[in-house]
C-alpha cells in the first residue's frame, strides 16, 4: 500500500485516478478547492476507509506525508481557465512550486499533468515530444499555455538541482463521464447541445481536427507512467493519435443521441490550434506498449449516458 496525494482529486480526470488508486489497494488522500471539480465527483469514494478528502488550494503549501503525489490541480477548458487567468497561472506555477517542495521534503515521488497545450497552434504534425511548440504568450490561452509551460520547467530544475524524482505527461484532448457540462470544451459541449435539442455550434468551418483520449486510457497511461522505470521521466505524450475534424464528431454525436438539433457555424476563437494529434511512439516504447483502447463512438456512448443522466436529474 502506497499513500498517494492527487491535487485536483475532485475534477473530471482526477476522480477517475482517485478510483483507479484505490482499487490497486493505495491511501489516496484528495486535495481540491473545487473550483471546477465537484464533490458528487467523488461521493462514492467517501465511504471507503483508505480516502481521504481535503478541501484546499494548491497555490498554498500543503504538508503530509506521502510517497507519490499526482498533480493534476488546474481549470483545462478554455471557459475556466480564462475566467480568472491569473488565478489560472498561479495554480499551475505556484502550485507546482508548492507540490514540488513538498515531494522534495518527504522524498515523494510526483507526475505533473502538463498538456498538449504546451504545442501551440503546431506547425509540426502530429506533435512529437521533442517538438518545442508555436505559443502565443500573451494570447487569451497564454494562462494555461505558459502556466503549464513553465509548470514544465520548475520540475525539470527541481529534479536536476534537488534530485526530485519526477514524471511528466502531456495530456491531449480527453473526454468521459464527469466532465463539466459547462466546460466549454467541444465533446461535452456537443453532447449537451444535442440532448436539449439545441443548435450545436461548431467554430470555424468544421475542419479542424483533434484527437479525443477516453478518461480510463488517460488514467491507464498515467499509471504506467508513474510506475515507469526511473531513469525515464518524460515528457510523454499521453493521447489518442486517431483524428477527427469537428464536424465528423458533431454528426457522430446528432447520431448518437438521435437529436433533431441543427449544425451552426460561428467564428473561430482567438489562437484555437487547427490540428492537434499526438506521437505517441515514445509512450508505446517507455509504458508496456501503452495506447489507447477506446474507441471514439463506444467513449461517446458512456460520456452521452452519464450527461443524459446529469440533466434529467436537474
Amino acid at each position: 500500500m502506497k499513500r498517494i496525494l492527487v491535487t485536483g482529486g475532485a475534477g473530471f480526470v482526477g476522480s477517475h485516478l482517485c478510483e483507479r488508486l484505490l482499487s490497486e489497494g493505495n491511501e489516496v488522500i484528495c486535495l481540491d478547492n473545487y473550483f471546477t471539480g465537484s464533490k458528487q465527483n467523488i461521493e462514492h469514494l467517501m465511504d471507503h476507509h483508505y480516502f481521504e478528502l481535503v478541501r484546499h488550494d494548491i497555490t498554498n503549501p500543503y504538508m503530509v506525508e506521502v510517497d507519490e503525489i499526482y498533480n493534476f490541480a488546474c481549470p483545462a477548458s478554455p471557459i475556466h481557465y480564462q475566467y480568472n487567468p491569473i488565478k489560472t497561472i498561479k495554480t499551475s506555477v505556484m502550485g507546482a512550486i508548492n507540490m514540488l517542495g513538498l515531494a522534495k521534503r518527504v522524498g515523494a515521488k510526483i507526475l505533473q499533468a502538463s498538456t498538449s497545450e504546451v504545442y501551440g497552434d503546431p506547425t509540426v504534425h502530429p506533435q512529437p515530444e521533442s517538438y518545442w511548440g508555436n505559443v502565443n504568450p500573451i494570447g487569451l490561452r497564454s494562462c494555461y499555455d505558459e502556466g503549464k509551460r513553465c509548470a514544465e520547467t520548475l520540475f525539470m530544475d527541481y529534479h536536476n538541482s534537488n534530485n526530485v524524482k519526477i514524471k511528466i505527461i502531456r495530456i491531449f484532448n480527453t473526454y468521459g463521464p464527469r466532465m463539466h457540462p459547462q466546460d466549454g470544451r467541444v465533446v461535452s459541449n456537443f453532447i449537451v447541445q444535442a440532448l436539449k435539442g439545441d443548435d450545436i455550434t461548431i467554430f470555424g468551418d468544421g475542419k479542424q481536427t483533434r484527437s479525443f483520449q477516453y478518461v480510463d486510457d488517460l488514467v491507464e497511461g498515467t499509471c504506467r507512467m508513474m510506475n515507469s522505470r526511473d531513469e525515464f521521466i518524460g515528457p510523454v505524450n499521453i493521447g489518442n493519435p486517431v483524428e477527427f475534424t469537428m464536424l465528423e464528431l458533431a454528426k457522430e454525436v446528432l447520431e448518437l443521441t438521435n437529436s433533431k438539433s441543427k449544425i451552426i457555424y460561428l467564428p473561430l476563437p482567438q489562437d484555437d490550434p487547427l490540428q492537434r494529434q499526438p506521437d505517441i511512439t515514445l509512450a508505446k516504447k517507455e509504458l508496456n506498449n501503452w495506447e489507447p483502447k477506446v474507441h471514439l463512438r463506444e467513449g461517446l456512448q458512456h460520456t452521452i449516458a452519464y450527461f443524459d443522466e446529469l440533466l434529467k436529474s436537474k
